[in-house]
């Protein structure tokens, strides 16, 4: 069971790592429209996208390995039903940051970089909320 935590906590780290990084790459490319700064951020992202779609997805399938290996004790845990909710929040932010790639990619961005400062928060509000229901496990 050890092992599985380990590698779930390496995953999330490079899973928010991506999340982190992916919006301050949108900001980058709202306040340099210049057509080569455009193309090497293009680059970034999709590559980017690529790395946090890998940490995103092995942290989700160690997670679900641990319920799986213990579903009674696991699924018995009110604050991990709580942490469940923000991930699926967070999935909902990943796919979005997939999306606004695929806009930047077409020449589609209509945001401002002031936009993009603010929408890069969300996942720093995430993990504080997300490592102390896994610390304190209020319920």
């Amino acid at each position: 069971m050890s092992w599985l935590l380990a590698f779930h906590i390496i995953f999330v780290v490079t899973w928010f790592a991506g999340l982190f990084y992916l919006p301050r790459l949108f900001v980058y490319a709202a306040m340099h429209p210049e057509p080569d700064v455009q193309a090497v951020l293009l680059v970034m992202q999709r590559k980017l996208l690529g790395i946090t779609h890998v940490g995103g997805g092995l942290a989700a399938a160690f997670g679900l390995l641990m319920v799986a290996a213990m579903p009674g004790y696991y699924l018995s845990l009110g604050w991990l039903h709580a942490k469940l909710v923000l991930v699926a929040a967070l999935i909902g932010y990943h796919v979005w940051c997939w999306h606004l790639v695929g806009q930047f990619s077409q020449g589609c961005n209509r945001r401002s970089h002031i936009w993009y400062r603010w929408f890069n928060e969300f996942p720093a509000l995430m993990l504080v909320a997300i490592v102390l229901l896994a610390i304190l496990k209020p319920f």
